[in-house]
């Protein structure tokens, strides 16, 4: 559980992440923002902060703002109630982000590892502005910011995050 200091302060570098990258949020959004942690209580590590534009029974539209080094850890989307995983496509809006999935493992990875959490790929894509990469579903995948932070436009099938695996048993989807 994030405590209510950690929230503010990140509240407001989020904000100040989406008005630097010139992305517009009704006060309605501003409110609803999720702070997401894993429930490890570790945000300025381990964890982002989601705008929900849209989540139907077929399509998802989200926001993540990623601060400085941010990571989401390694998980993957399986299917639920018999339908397959979500496939979700990233888009990067502002900063960097370095994405890892399966592949032939890159030497020098750029993030920088979490060193008590679990990572199992090391494929690394970097992702600029204007750059997009589009995750299957079942496929294993952890991303990071770099040092100016990120905003990435998600498009995917509908969220059932709730539902993540993750590579390390630590975790558990929480927000809010």
């Amino acid at each position: 559980m994030i405590d209510e200091k950690t929230k503010l302060d990140i509240r407001q570098k989020t904000l100040e992440m989406f008005e630097k990258a010139h992305i517009v949020l009704t006060d309605k959004e501003k409110e609803e923002i999720e702070y997401v942690d894993e429930g490890l209580n570790d945000i300025y590590d381990l964890g982002l902060q989601i705008v929900v534009y849209v989540n139907t029974d077929r399509v998802c539209a989200k926001e993540i703002c990623m601060l400085p080094f941010q990571t989401c850890p390694e998980h993957m989307h399986p299917p639920v109630d018999g339908k397959e995983g979500k496939e979700e496509t990233f888009r990067v809006r502002y900063g960097k982000m370095y994405l890892y999935v399966p592949g032939e493992p890159t030497k020098n990875i750029k993030a920088r590892l979490p060193k008590k959490y679990k990572f199992s790929v090391f494929h690394e894509i970097e992702l600029n502005p204007g750059d997009q990469f589009t995750i299957y579903p079942n496929t294993m995948h952890w991303f990071q910011a770099a040092e100016e932070g990120c905003i990435v436009s998600e498009f995917s099938t509908r969220s059932t995050d709730e539902n993540d695996v993750f590579t390390d048993e630590t975790m558990v989807r929480v927000g809010k």
